[in-house]
């Protein structure tokens, strides 16, 4: 389903990689990180599916109990501001990134592209 724009807001759809969760949510231009508020997003289906994994030293992540597709983060749904993962998207964003964060956590393998964007350890307050 294509986004549609909502009084200056984005609404988005997705879901998980079996498809028995699917979700909502709307927001600003500030969540081409992914990191939207919590409020923002309403479970439309397989709610009952979500199982959420809380490490002892960081935020909570949550995934598909059935096909295990990593759905949320950032402390979902406890936080004021949750991860959405973009890759769960049913559409694609037309908004460019604007920073690359936590990059202190970026595989040894891993390079990130020379694109003049800031780079955070950590998210930017």
């Amino acid at each position: 389903m294509p986004a549609r724009s909502t009084g200056g807001r984005v609404a988005m759809q997705g879901s998980c990689l079996c498809g028995a969760v699917r979700f909502k949510l709307s927001g600003g231009g500030g969540t081409t990180s992914g990191l939207i508020p919590t409020s923002e997003i309403r479970i439309l289906e397989g709610e009952e599916l979500l199982r959420t994994y809380q490490p002892a030293d960081g935020k909570s992540k949550t995934f598909c109990s059935t096909c295990g597709s990593n759905l949320f983060g950032a402390g979902f749904p406890e936080s004021a501001a949750s991860a959405v993962r973009l890759a769960t998207l049913d559409s694609g964003l037309d908004q460019q990134p604007r920073a690359h964060i936590f990059v202190r956590s970026v595989a040894p393998w891993e390079t990130l592209p020379e694109d003049g964007l800031p780079r955070f350890d950590e998210r930017p307050g």
